[in-house]
């Protein structure tokens, strides 16, 4: 069943919901709608304990989109959510959508309580280096139609795909629905800001518990990014878990926000 609740802007968002208990929202990374097999095997792992929401971010799933885009825009549909949710939740974010919900948590204290799964930030040379107008660039692409161009570029540069992997996921069924969504790659971007640079002075500023994820198998400069936004963040904590690549399993994850949130 779904719901639909409209953001700031008059925006329709979508949102599943499961479980009862205290609210939890979640908040999926590029390409990703509620209905993402990771982020459903979440919500079901957390439903015993809590009311877990699950919406589709603007430009994608069911949820509408309203031009022009701004990150605050976004902050305004989790607003929205949490909105319909009771007026207060607990947030948990994965790789870009953990900036997101960490750039919510900066400007409004409807976030109570907050995990983040690798949130792709360049804190160091490790990182893959982006052009500082990388959203723009991707906009113009998407603009002239070019939504291919702009799916190739996101995997290669920023989530670090090989080029020689290109043409096998050009023939995957799934190349379609990437497509679809390209224009919230430019999304993406955005929330993260020219070059992924940490925003630390707005992570400093936080006061909600925050919980840092990473991966043991995934690659050092997101590890390092980790790292930096636990040690920004104040009172923030950070885990580790081994065997666990950026693509974590639901298995491995649930466990720890269930500890966390419960705890909460």
């Amino acid at each position: 069943m779904s719901t639909v609740v409209a953001s700031a802007d008059g925006t329709p968002i979508v949102f599943g919901r499961c479980g009862s208990g205290p609210a939890v929202v979640l908040v999926q990374g590029a390409f990703a709608d509620r209905s993402d097999p990771t982020m459903a095997a979440i919500a079901a792992g957390l439903s015993r304990w809590f009311t877990v929401y699950a919406y589709d971010r603007r430009g994608r799933g069911d949820s509408g989109d309203t031009a022009p885009y701004a990150v605050e825009r976004e902050i305004e549909d989790l607003a929205a959510v949490i909105g319909a949710a009771g007026g207060t939740a607990m947030v948990f974010g994965g790789s870009s959508g953990a900036a997101l919900a960490l750039e919510a948590a900066a400007v409004t204290s409807a976030v109570t309580h907050l995990a983040v799964w690798e949130p792709p930030y360049h804190v160091d040379d490790s990182a893959p280096p982006l052009p500082g107008d990388f959203a723009g660039q991707l906009g113009a692409l998407v603009a002239a139609g070019r939504r291919g161009e702009v799916v190739e570029r996101f995997m290669v540069e920023a989530a670090e795909v090989p080029v020689s992997m290109l043409d096998a996921m050009r023939g995957h069924p799934s190349w379609a629905a990437m497509e679809a969504v390209a224009h919230t790659l430019v999304y993406e971007a955005a929330v993260l800001g020219p070059g992924n640079a940490l925003p630390a002075a707005r992570l400093a500023g936080l006061t909600q518990p925050t919980l840092v994820l990473n991966g043991g198998e995934s690659p050092a400069w997101m590890a390092n990014a980790g790292a930096a936004v636990a040690a920004t963040v104040p009172g923030a904590v950070r885990r580790v878990l081994p065997g666990q690549a950026h693509n974590v399993t639901p298995e491995a994850l649930v466990p720890e926000l269930l500890e966390f949130f419960v705890a909460a």
